[in-house]
């Protein structure tokens, strides 16, 4: 899977630009980097963006089909510029057609034009009027916004930042064109000319839609150049460009194939459901109940052929079945067949398990019940080389939902061996398996529609993360591999598992957000070390955090809605986050440093707290937190009127210590009925 986009940069209209190295060498041996793209290419490789270059062939619909954005940069006759030597700078009617119809229908286009534009030789200019775009036949210039005192090194004045939705300006305020046109004609202007240029006030970068399509504009190839994109802005400025442009990715999900055994398998599961007690025993007709656990067990047997990898394991759940109706049914003891599976040790990308339990599920079904759950393992090559190379995590199982029974029509979205009926506890867990598909889908539902209710205009790579189902599981699986190692590393001053701990429930938030937050300062290691899925991370803990944890779930002791509101806070207090006019917006540059601050504060308690007293620690964290978020002004422990024995104490906790700000109040109500819809999601 990838939600990726292909990149297709022509090279075969005699342009003055090239991705490749050895291509640039040759039209340019004296000075290649004023003829290459490469680095412009790499950039957006590092960012998981697959590029190529066209070097030949007519542009037809097929030649584009499967390509996401296409760029067409500089076409010149060699007179006037050192060239790729291939082709014509001329495109054909036919090819205009092709790119147009391209556009038309999804595809997206970046064209960089250049100062006097006409002279080139080409037929940019045809081109470009489909979609309702000009280039001025001038070369501007403006002394007093120049870079480097060159009047015609202009220093763009950024505009409109905001296109469908997207920022397309988002940590690129500042570009400096070189030897530029201007543009006229349609097109929303992302930089125009400063009021003392000649000419003044005119576009330097424009984007348009057109059809379901988007056309970005520029009137300057020379700003992404290898000598050029590592100034200012440019770099972010060329991935923001690129990914905005790029076709949309397709957000649904094909409904996977179910044989007949398993909806049979579900059927009598959920007959079974209503005669089973919370502790998973029959209280219902016995018979009935016999006879389902009996067609049960043969859907088992007829569905095994399939899971050969698991035989093991099925021909323990028939035993179980089979002695759970034999002992007259029971609590039900499914030890043996808990022991006898190990998903951890079979992690193999698109290997599927059939999964017979009683238990309850977590944030789902309270009772045992038993449950029978499809699931697909997801190991992906580049997650498989994450984990053994830094984050070794054998216990860690991202899966996906093939089917499911009811206990899953729920907000569930892991499987833990500790929520299965037994006679006694393993003596060590093995495993944990999370459903990254679902984790996916309820951020994408809640994200969406708060950037929405909100007006928050997303950063391009953020808005596809949000829009591909792809991109965001990729981003889950990496974001719960890190999240899941942390709770056992780190100074730490109490058992990061909590086990047979009674705590103020602001302890579970801290170490929760704690894990998150280290999680995001890894993803930035990452990105900078050339993982892709790095840069999506960053915003999924962001916007999972800031939106869907606050406002999901009761508010009794809400410990990852907690977590949620101390990053909105801290970011906020910081001036990095702002409210203002009705309108969220992220000063996007200052957030992993804001990230890094708070994470910084939460470290420095924990370390702290390991030569503190039990009760000094825990005031210690009310004191953080309460530095941010507001407690309720009937709180015990902001007044440090507390009682002397420590179970007096953690009962003196408020249900809602922390109260909702009046802004996360307002978010709740208007997306009620959004986090409702993501339950059983996938």
């Amino acid at each position: 899977m990838t939600g990726f986009p292909r990149v297709l940069f022509d090279e075969a209209h005699s342009e003055a630009w090239t991705i490749r190295r050895e291509r640039a060498e040759a039209m340019n041996p004296g000075h290649p980097d004023d003829n290459g793209y490469t680095r412009a290419a790499e950039h957006l490789r590092r960012l998981g963006h697959r590029v190529a270059a066209h070097t030949g062939g007519p542009l037809t619909a097929s030649a584009l089909a499967g390509q996401d954005v296409f760029v067409i940069a500089h076409p010149s006759q060699e007179r006037w510029e050192r060239t790729t030597g291939l082709g014509s700078p001329v495109f054909p009617v036919e090819e205009l057609d092709a790119i147009e119809e391209y556009v038309r229908a999804g595809g997206g286009l970046v064209v960089l034009a250049e100062h006097e534009q006409e002279k080139y030789g080409s037929n940019l200019g045809d081109l470009l009027a489909r979609f309702g775009v000009g280039v001025a036949h001038l070369t501007v210039q403006d002394p007093r916004h120049s870079h480097n005192q060159v009047a015609s090194w202009v220093r763009g004045v950024a505009a409109a930042r905001e296109v469908a939705g997207a920022d397309l300006l988002a940590g690129a305020g500042q570009a400096c064109f070189y030897r530029a046109g201007v543009l006229t004609g349609a097109g929303d202007v992302l930089f125009r000319t400063s009021a003392d240029a000649d000419p003044a006030g005119e576009p330097l970068a424009v984007a348009v839609r057109h059809g379901a399509g988007r056309v970005v504009v520029l009137a300057d190839s020379d700003l992404f150049g290898d000598d050029s994109i590592g100034e200012f802005d440019h770099a972010r400025l060329w991935v923001n460009l690129v990914t905005w442009a790029a076709r949309a990715p397709a957000s649904a999900r094909a409904a996977d194939p179910v044989p007949a055994e398993f909806a049979a398998l579900k059927e009598a599961v959920e007959e079974l459901r209503p005669l089973q007690a919370k502790d998973g025993s029959i209280a219902g007709d016995q018979a009935q109940a016999a006879r389902l656990v009996s067609e049960i067990s043969g859907h088992v047997v007829a569905l095994a052929p399939r899971f050969p990898h698991d035989a093991a394991y099925l021909n323990a759940v028939v035993a179980d079945l089979g002695k759970w109706a034999d002992d007259g049914l029971g609590v039900p003891d499914f030890l043996d067949s808990l022991d006898a599976f190990h998903p951890d040790e079979q992690r193999v990308d698109g290997l599927e398990h059939l999964v017979v339990f009683p238990m309850y599920t977590q944030n789902g079904n309270p009772n045992r019940n038993l449950e029978a759950v499809w699931i697909r393992t997801v190991w992906p090559d580049w997650l498989a080389g994450v984990e053994a190379g830094r984050y070794d995590n054998p216990m860690f199982v991202p899966i996906t939902f093939v089917d499911f029974t009811a206990g899953y029509d729920t907000n569930s979205a892991v499987l833990f061996p500790e929520t299965v009926a037994v006679r006694a506890t393993p003596a060590r867990f093995t495993w944990g398996a999370i459903f990254c598909d679902r984790e996916a889908a309820r951020f994408r539902a809640v994200t969406s529609a708060a950037a929405e209710t909100l007006k928050l205009a997303l950063p391009p790579d953020a808005a596809r993360l949000v829009a591909s189902r792809e991109l965001a599981q990729d981003a889950f699986t990496l974001w719960d591999l890190i999240h899941d190692r942390t709770h056992s590393h780190g100074d730490l001053p109490f058992d990061p598992f909590m086990i047979k701990q009674r705590m103020p429930y602001w302890l579970y938030s801290l170490e929760e957000l704690r894990c998150d937050l280290t999680a995001f300062g890894e993803a930035v290691r990452l990105e900078a070390e050339g993982v892709p899925q790095a840069g999506y991370v960053q915003y999924a803990i962001l916007f999972d955090r800031l939106f869907r944890f606050p406002i999901t779930g009761d508010r009794v002791r809400n410990y990852d809605g907690l977590g949620g509101q101390l990053l909105f806070a801290y970011l906020h207090r910081n001036d990095i986050v702002r409210w203002t006019d009705n309108r969220l917006s992220v000063d996007w540059p200052r957030v992993a440093g804001g990230v890094a601050d708070l994470r910084g504060e939460v470290e420095k308690l924990y370390r702290d707290g390991i030569d503190r007293s039990k009760l000094a620690h825990w005031l210690a964290a009310h004191d953080l937190v309460a530095a941010y978020v507001a407690p309720h002004p009937a709180s015990k422990w902001a007044a440090r009127d507390l009682p002397a024995e420590q179970k007096a104490m953690v009962d003196a906790v408020l249900s809602d210590e922390f109260p909702l700000s009046m802004f996360y109040e307002a978010l709740r109500r208007k997306l009620t009925d959004v986090v409702e819809s993501t339950k059983g999601v996938r």
